[in-house]
């Protein structure tokens, strides 16, 4: 046994030795600042953290700059207060101008570190980024939703325009992997389309985004959603024009409820 473990702990040793070397002579690039860097090891076991999961991409400190969505938040949108003391409830908008979906949840808030790698993703075309951010959100489904509470995950759609210029919908491909879960909820990512190549929302107040993105979706086969509960999942929740225009489109086309999910919220 003795000797089998020094065997054991001398390879061990080797690997590290080479890992080292390797990364000695090959640095990782970061993403956010541009800086070469070597990735540390893995600090949460068990535990899906933003640090962890982006290691290979970010150096410590662009992915120290990470926040995660917390309480206090509103009960319905998720918008995460300024205030860091009391308990969750409705925000101002929310109670003004209720969105069609029950609820919305993200990950972490929609600035710096997380906004790099959003960016990164959908507009660098940085699809390696896919799987670390997919995996967060997985991680926030599991926190709010049961899976034997939601028959269907719909991914927002793009325009046929749009997916040809880009060559992919970030909105599938960070929850892909997920139809590999056993007891994972069906995966509708035909179950919306976007009729319309409407301009791109960024720079546009909520309701000028409201007018743009309206009539802009539909449902391309009401018996596919039909009674169904359905986790809408989208990158990025600005003002929740998009989500709610989808909403009111699946409610409409027969959902029973729509609830959203999001990697990111902006504040």
């Amino acid at each position: 046994m003795t000797g089998l473990s020094s065997t054991n702990n001398g390879g061990g040793m080797i690997h590290r030795l080479g890992n080292t070397f390797i990364q000695a002579l090959f640095p990782h690039h970061c993403m956010a600042c541009g800086k070469f860097f070597l990735p540390g090891n893995k600090k949460r076991y068990g535990a899906v953290s933003f640090e962890d999961e982006m290691a290979p991409f970010l150096c410590s400190d662009c992915s120290g700059g990470f926040q995660a969505v917390a309480s206090p938040i509103c009960n319905k949108c998720g918008f995460m207060f300024v205030s860091r003391e009391g308990d969750d409830h409705l925000c101002g908008q929310c109670i003004k101008r209720p969105m069609k979906f029950n609820v919305a949840r993200a990950w972490g808030v929609y600035d710096r570190t997380l906004m790099d790698a959003v960016h990164n993703l959908k507009y660098n075309g940085k699809i390696q980024l896919a799987k670390p951010l997919g995996k967060m959100l997985l991680d926030t489904f599991m926190k709010y939703w049961q899976p034997e509470d939601v028959d269907m995950i719909v991914p927002v759609p793009l325009h046929k325009k749009r997916f040809r210029m880009r060559g992919f919908n970030q909105a599938y491909l960070l929850i892909k992997a997920w139809q590999k879960i056993s007891r994972m909820p069906d995966i509708g990512h035909n179950a919306l389309i976007r009729e319309i190549n409407t301009a791109p929302q960024i720079g546009l107040g909520k309701e000028e985004r409201r007018k743009n993105i309206k009539n802009a979706f539909a449902v391309k086969n009401p018996e596919m959603i039909k009674g169904k509960r359905i986790v809408l999942v989208d990158d990025v929740y600005t003002t929740g024009a998009t989500v709610d225009a989808c909403a009111r489109v699946l409610v409409g086309g027969g959902a029973v409820s729509v609830d959203v999910l999001t990697l990111a919220r902006t504040m």
